[in-house]
């Protein structure tokens, strides 16, 4: 697969309000302000060229179970989020432990625009231009350990302000992980905004995990807590149904869920009559993320 870093901000936004946005953000205070998200001016070499969707279907059509199981749930709900201050806690096998403000993150890391292919596990798929940094980058500022092999991930938990987790069958707080080399890996970001835009509450603002060639559910929101461990952490939907949802959860159209296919998935934006098309190994970045599962049989390391 080939990447082609052609795009820019203004090529997928109409001029009018691209320049409007800008403006916007660059009136933003408090902890925006820090944030200071002014694109790129070209997409990133890991950009893909598929043309992104707009950011109302980004934006209104959501899994975030912490504010409800319907796709509109989040949207209508996560105006509640209070996310100002946001600190990470960094622990575990790590030299610098800690509580990282996002503030001062965003100080120390070099942020640009990705436009990446999103998966859901549901067999539904868009097109995302994602603003932040390489995950590495934050790992490397705690310092990793020698012995470490996983990265675990933790979402807020906020019952006053996420009506969801009051009424949705999960052991909170919702949880994700990856091993040490998939979070180290340069297509592995930690996302901060769409299109020049911070991140949206019901995206899982203000700081998310994106890992492209895994289903849309690896990639958490919201995040609190990271942990370096040497074991691999317990993941929220595995926990659920191990059967269905793997700690692993790579993009496969060769192995379908048990409920459903992943051979093809519905395009969001694509209207009423557009066709399903064929769904690619690892979301397409097989060329990029292959190597790291050589020897894994992945129809059973699912």
């Amino acid at each position: 697969m080939a990447y082609k870093n052609v795009l820019k901000y203004s090529d997928v936004t109409p001029k009018a309000d691209y320049m409007n946005r800008r403006q916007l953000m660059g009136g933003a205070a408090g902890l925006f302000a820090g944030m200071a998200i002014a694109p790129a001016l070209g997409a990133s070499k890991y950009s893909t060229d598929a043309a992104p969707n707009t950011f109302d279907e980004i934006s209104a059509y959501n899994n975030f179970y912490e504010f409800g199981t319907g796709k509109e749930d989040p949207a209508r709900h996560a105006h509640q989020l209070t996310i100002d201050p946001w600190s990470v806690q960094i622990g575990g096998m790590v030299d610098k432990p800690g509580s990282y403000g996002l503030e001062d993150i965003l100080t120390k890391v070099s942020q640009e625009e990705r436009i990446y292919r999103f998966r859901c596990v549901e067999a539904w798929s868009m097109v995302i231009p994602w603003y932040g940094f390489e995950l590495n980058q934050l790992l490397n500022m705690a310092g990793v350990q020698s012995g470490a092999k996983y990265v675990a991930f933790e979402t807020l938990v906020r019952e006053e302000e996420m009506p969801g987790i009051r009424s949705v069958n999960i052991e909170w707080p919702y949880r994700e992980g990856l091993r040490l080399d998939e979070a180290m890996h340069p297509l592995t970001i930690m996302a901060t905004g769409i299109y020049d835009k911070p991140m949206p509450k019901q995206n899982g603002a203000p700081l998310r995990l994106i890992v492209p060639w895994k289903y849309g559910f690896k990639s958490i929101k919201s995040i609190v807590r990271v942990t370096l461990t040497d074991k691999q952490p317990q993941t929220t939907w595995n926990m659920l149904q191990p059967r269905e949802y793997g700690f692993y959860s790579n993009v496969n159209p060769q192995v379908s869920h048990p409920r459903w296919s992943q051979a093809t998935e519905r395009t969001i934006g694509g209207g009423l009559f557009a066709k399903r098309k064929e769904t690619l190994m690892f979301n397409g970045y097989e060329e990029e993320v292959a190597g790291l599962y050589t020897g894994m049989d992945l129809a059973k390391n699912f």
